[in-house]
């Protein structure tokens, strides 16, 4: 069976708070993106992954697939051995759940082939534990995230008018190194209000907050967003804690002046 990960996207981002645990408490919105990796699993005598595409970095074994298949097996016992191959296409350390949708996905997955029973409370239940924004990818919907941006609202909001292009400059931004530069604070108005604006308002009142500092150290990221600006976008924005930008335009935009040293993402 094959299933094809898609990314997102974060319209604005606050840290409002540093929790006891360590994690941090935000607010953001979640919007899928048509970004897609490809994943293939099938039954097979032993436990195996592969991957081809962009280049995965880290052990085999901390892959999100695989965590999740040996959290699957510690509630279905029987659960046969399977064969996944990932083909990687979303850009890594770009702010787009790739990892995590390729996680989610493969619960998604597992639940159908294997007839697991398990409803969409049950597979994010499962995501959840692998990652903050993991659970978002089982309804792949626009939401409202909070606390450690695993819990959801329904967002309200299409963008199908628009035309979305996403930029990933040659940087890679670390978890750890974006929120290290954090000081988290409380929004005086939540994110859920200021996305029913005009999209051509966003820019005046959404933020990302990682954004000051992500860009004091990689400036290239920082030239993106001024070069969609440039270009027409109605709105720009670092996704989560980057390296991308997007924009959001109202017509096709011409981005050739960025496509040398850049991947550039059309029709989103």
């Amino acid at each position: 069976m094959i299933v094809f990960p898609n990314a997102k996207i974060n319209i604005g981002l606050n840290i409002t708070e540093r929790r006891p645990d360590g994690y941090h408490n935000l607010e953001t919105i979640f919007y899928p993106l048509m970004i897609k990796d490809a994943l293939e699993v099938v039954e097979s005598d032993k436990l195996k992954f592969q991957s081809s595409g962009i280049e995965i970095p880290g052990s085999t074994e901390s892959n999100l697939c695989l965590k999740a298949y040996h959290l699957l097996k510690q509630d279905f016992t029987d659960l046969p051995a399977v064969s996944i191959h990932l083909h990687k296409h979303t850009p890594i350390g770009a702010g787009l759940g790739g990892g995590s949708s390729d996680a989610a996905f493969f619960i998604r997955l597992m639940n159908d082939l294997f007839k697991l029973g398990l409803d969409a409370e049950d597979m994010m239940d499962y995501a959840r534990r692998l990652g903050a924004d993991c659970a978002f990818f089982i309804n792949n919907k626009p939401v409202y995230a909070f606390n450690k941006g695993d819990e959801f609202e329904p967002a309200e909001l299409d963008l199908s008018a628009y035309q979305l292009a996403l930029v990933m400059p040659p940087a890679h931004v670390s978890t750890a190194q974006a929120y290290g530069g954090i000081k988290p604070q409380l929004s005086t108005t939540s994110l859920k209000e200021l996305v029913k604006l005009p999209v051509a308002e966003w820019k005046h009142h959404i933020k990302n907050d990682f954004e000051k500092h992500i860009f004091e150290a990689f400036p290239i990221i920082g030239e993106v967003k001024t070069a969609l600006y440039d270009a027409g976008a109605l709105y720009a924005c670092m996704s989560g804690s980057g390296a991308s930008v997007f924009g959001i335009f109202d017509k096709q935009p011409d981005l050739k002046h960025l496509e040398t040293g850049n991947q550039v993402f059309y029709n989103l």
